[in-house]
């Protein structure tokens, strides 16, 4: 267990922008950041300026970005601007930053899409940003994200799960952010929290997610919660594309008589590819069988919510996917606190009256267009992998 004196939600996303740059423009001491992966454009540019002023003004800097997850994001970027991002990334390091591109141990690790995909930053301030967003436009002017900025021991525990992820910590910051995480108002009760992390790739061995049959607590935990649900299970997820175990209990739940909801992408919503789509689609019959209300948004969500009877919250990096379980290190925080669920069912009630949502039935189902019913069943059996 950990805790936090302070929260607050950053589902606005010129809010949370304003946010991280100012504590990397404010930092003094230390700044920590994790990413799936940074984009060259109008965010990446600006992040990186910030943090090598950052590191010229004497703040240890340490950046930490997934390979596979770069590799992903290059795809999306013309040669030139992936030029462009290495030369940015040399000059901070150039200047005495840690940069850590993080890749598993084992070939199959990395050639199967292991990797991690944790969103933390921290600062010696004491304050933390956690959450599901990537430094995109994509993620700032695009999709649905929910992050929030904390203060508290919760901070201390985020940086100290930073190695976990395949990042390196100064015991030095550690030791700071244990004494500045104690300081907060003590007339105000804090905020309890769970701490779900788990990095598959430290688990596997030379075959990684093939055949792989341990456990990841992150999934147990979250099957354990739908377990508990009595009356409402809500649910954001890019695509919705749980791992079998998963998807086995959301199903039980919904034939119990629990309302299931499901907010996830539209096809259309990640232009490069439809195949993560695909791999969501294929089970649309079974879950609209079992009750399960599906909506997807056209804009795009990419936050990672579940909300259980609006008394027990959690959120954070794991997608509702194989990949989540099997193969990228995940992490979630979760509380029963009033102050951390109300944000959650503030966006729930948003989302079930947005126009961007679209209710998934068997009719838009039935009269999907002859091209993506034969790439359903071309792709489908291969759906763990997308």
């Amino acid at each position: 267990m950990t805790s936090a004196s302070f929260l607050r939600p950053l589902w606005d996303r010129a809010a949370e922008w304003e946010c991280r740059l100012r504590m990397i423009r404010e930092a003094t001491t230390f700044l920590y950041l994790s990413t799936f992966y940074i984009e060259y454009d109008r965010y990446g540019i600006e992040l990186l300026a910030a943090l090598l002023d950052a590191q010229r003004r004497g703040v240890a800097v340490n950046l930490l970005v997934d390979g596979f997850g770069q590799l992903l994001g290059g795809i999306l970027m013309t040669p030139e601007s992936r030029r462009a991002l290495c030369s940015r990334l040399d000059a901070l390091r150039d200047a005495g930053a840690v940069v850590t591109t993080y890749r598993p141990e084992h070939y199959l690790q990395r050639r199967l899409g292991g990797g991690q995909h944790v969103k933390i930053q921290v600062s010696e301030m004491g304050g933390a940003i956690f959450g599901s967003s990537n430094v995109s436009r994509s993620s700032f002017e695009g999709w649905n994200e929910y992050s929030v900025w904390l203060r508290g021991p919760v901070v201390y525990t985020l940086l100290e799960s930073y190695r976990a992820i395949g990042g390196q910590v100064d015991e030095r910051h550690l030791r700071t952010l244990g004494d500045v995480a104690q300081v907060g108002p003590t007339e105000v009760p804090p905020i309890e929290f769970e701490y779900w992390l788990c990095n598959p790739n430290l688990l596997q061995g030379r075959l990684g997610p093939v055949g792989w049959r341990g456990q990841n607590v992150v999934t147990a935990q979250m099957i354990r919660m739908v377990d508990d649900a009595r009356e409402t299970i809500e649910i954001t997820s890019f695509f919705f594309k749980p791992v079998a175990p998963l998807l086995a209990a959301l199903l039980d739940a919904a034939r119990r008589g629990v309302r299931v909801d499901v907010y996830h992408s539209h096809r259309d919503a990640l232009p490069a590819t439809d195949l993560a789509w695909i791999a969501s689609a294929v089970a649309y019959g079974r879950l609209l069988d079992a009750g399960i209300q599906v909506y997807e948004n056209r804009h795009g969500e990419h936050s990672k919510l579940l909300l259980v009877d609006r008394a027990r919250v959690a959120f954070g990096s794991y997608n509702f996917e194989d990949a989540a379980h099997d193969r990228l290190a995940e992490a979630m925080l979760v509380s029963r606190d009033a102050r951390a669920i109300d944000p959650a069912a503030s966006i729930f009630d948003g989302l079930r009256v947005d126009p961007d949502n679209v209710r998934v039935t068997d009719e838009s189902v039935r009269v999907l267009p002859g091209r993506i019913k034969r790439r359903l069943a071309l792709y489908g059996p291969f759906r763990r992998w997308m």
